[in-house]
């Protein structure tokens, strides 16, 4: 009768929800949510190259302009959406893998606060210091009032773009990838093309130069910031997030700690990536304009590596959270693993491709004989460590799910140490360019060395099933 009554209660007990995140093979389950991703950070990719392009079209200085207003512009995409954006998906998708759905509406709500607090933060900052920075990285005469003219628009408004990628990670927490992934993907087609109308004087726009390029960012990620926030008040996602909510609900400690203690320590990741591009800019600098124009080129499409790991790493942390929630270590290890894995596969691919053929690129951007010239020459020396980034990268991400990020952040800064120390040393003997841009090959090897050992040596917790 024991057993008969038992038996009565179990099935009277509602099965639990099944988590594809969870359940379902690692590898296609990995795919399938980063073929979105991958949709729209090609599409951001395709931004970057059309800006190049039509800033080309406007002249060298604007070029060396746009080259050494970029990082700063990337620094914001990088916090916002890389470390921060991924301490807010960490958070999240640990609360639904632990099945605790109003934590997770919670956290939503104080990630819009943290996001609009640092945007806010950005422009004032950019605003107030913006001449000093450029000035620093070596922006003199007109270069220096063109990456200004930029610059003072772009970040002037970059609470849209924080709170743009702020919400498209809250939706990427829940293992939703196709809202964020067709938001990001409208908004890069509007920027594509305002930013070129605004920027050329096509049609009945005016040519306001750089001025218009700018703009064409801040107009299309205002489209797509209140396209995220339709969806989420509509109840759409796994968690609601209402504009009465985010005024009448109390914001507290513990879910601010809960984000940061990932997007905070995360954050050192593009702050040194950006540094390192920072240094090699005022080094490259000394080589004169168009050799700067032309590693501007260059590493461009280094830092169009990102977001393609991005696709691939954003995927890996609900993936990793839910099953850290789940206290499914092994299983959020593999994950890890396998997005590494197809991260080198794809970057180190391309890497290949532009160290045979490098023209491939730089063409694409001018016809200048200088300006390609220094672009190839640091295509040739850089990309053998593509595939290291990638390594590198995809774990930074797994590690954000897992909510171990100190040490792989730590490990990260050899890559920023080489090039400081390195770059000073070539500096002092007074050495060509190759030798320097051979010391960007060698420092991203080392960086991806290092992040796969400490994220090999750091216990996530007891890995069994």
């Amino acid at each position: 009768m024991a057993q008969v009554l038992g038996a009565m209660a179990l099935e009277a007990v509602p099965a639990r929800p099944t988590n594809a995140l969870l359940s379902e093979p690692i590898l296609p389950t990995l795919l399938r949510l980063t073929l979105p991703n991958l949709a729209a950070m090609l599409v951001t990719a395709l931004v970057a190259i059309c800006e190049t392009a039509y800033v080309g079209i406007l002249g060298i200085t604007e070029l060396a302009a746009i080259a050494l207003a970029f990082p700063m512009v990337m620094l914001m995409q990088m916090l916002s959406a890389g470390a921060m954006g991924g301490g807010v998906s960490s958070a999240i998708s640990r609360a639904l893998g632990a099945g605790d759905a109003a934590r997770a509406e919670a956290l939503a709500r104080h990630a819009v606060a943290i996001g609009a607090i640092a945007g806010l933060f950005f422009s004032v900052f950019f605003l107030a210091f913006g001449s000093s920075v450029l000035s620093v990285l070596g922006g003199s005469g007109p270069v220096l009032g063109a990456a200004l003219t930029y610059v003072n628009i772009a970040l002037a408004g970059a609470i849209l773009p924080w709170l743009l990628n702020t919400l498209a990670s809250i939706i990427r927490g829940t293992g939703n990838m196709r809202v964020p992934s067709l938001a990001l993907l409208a908004s890069s087609a509007l920027q594509i093309v305002l930013g070129g109308a605004l920027g050329l004087g096509i049609g009945p726009f005016p040519r306001l130069g750089l001025a218009g390029v700018a703009a064409g960012l801040i107009v299309a990620s205002t489209s797509s910031t209140l396209f995220l926030l339709w969806f989420l008040h509509s109840g759409r996602a796994r968690v609601r997030v209402t504009l009465s909510s985010l005024w009448a609900v109390p914001l507290r400690r513990d879910m601010f700690a809960d984000i940061l203690k990932v997007g905070a320590v995360s954050a050192l990741g593009p702050l040194q990536v950006v540094l390192t591009v920072l240094i090699l800019t005022r080094l490259v600098a000394g080589f004169g304009t168009a050799a700067l124009a032309g590693y501007g080129i260059g590493a461009r499409l280094e830092f169009l590596l990102v977001p393609i790991v991005f696709a691939i790493g954003v995927a890996g942390v609900p993936m990793v959270g839910m099953a850290m929630g789940a206290h499914d270590v092994a299983r959020a290890r593999q994950v890890a693993w396998t997005a590494a894995g197809v991260a080198v596969l794809v970057l180190g691919t391309m890497g290949f491709v532009v160290m045979v053929a490098p023209d491939l690129w730089s063409h694409l951007f001018t016809s200048d004989p200088a300006v390609r010239a220094a672009a190839n020459l640091y295509l040739r020396w850089a990309s053998p460590g593509f595939a290291f980034v990638g390594l590198g990268l995809s774990l930074y991400f797994a590690s954000q799910g897992s909510g171990k990020i100190l040490s792989p952040v730590l490990a990260g800064t050899i890559r920023l140490a080489m090039v400081a120390a390195g770059g000073l040393l070539l500096t002092v003997l007074d050495a060509p360019a190759w030798s320097l841009f051979a010391l960007v090959g060698a420092s991203m090897t080392a960086f991806g060395l290092a992040v796969a050992a400490a994220v090999y040596l750091t216990s996530w917790g007891n890995e069994r099933q």
